[in-house]
């Protein structure tokens, strides 16, 4: 058995959940609104792939299946947090540290905007000239 990325975008109410149940019903995980993951022998992704054909019939849409090598599988990064579960960090940070290498006359990106020689903001916006 193979690892297996599902993956579609189907406009089509109805056939879009029959897709993602028929995912589902052939113990793929779905890990995205849109895509499911999970092990299928060869014969299964072709199965699976092949309902799927005669589900969408001539709908639009476009439903991909990525086969996984072991390699690939274990190469894989993920960044995730469950749902309700992500907390803002309670770690503090250490005041930035000033690089040597950078110049203390450089400007801040304020002062290179408002310092261009062109009208002062607040001024136009009452009506006066700068």
């Amino acid at each position: 058995m193979g690892q297996c990325l599902v993956v579609y975008d189907i406009s089509h109410d109805r056939t879009r959940s029959r897709v993602a149940d028929l995912c589902l019903d052939y113990g793929l995980d779905r890990i995205q609104f849109s895509a499911f993951l999970g092990s299928l022998t060869r014969t299964h992704q072709e199965e699976l792939m092949l309902r799927v054909k005669r589900l969408l019939g001539k709908r639009e849409g476009n439903v991909q299946l990525f086969p996984l090598c072991q390699k690939d599988w274990q190469a894989r990064q993920v960044v995730a947090n469950a749902p309700g579960k992500a907390k803002e960090s309670t770690r503090k940070r250490a005041p930035a540290k000033e690089s040597a290498a950078a110049p203390q006359d450089v400007p801040s990106a304020a002062e290179a905007i408002l310092g261009d020689g062109l009208p002062d903001v607040e001024a136009l916006a009452v009506g006066e000239e700068a």
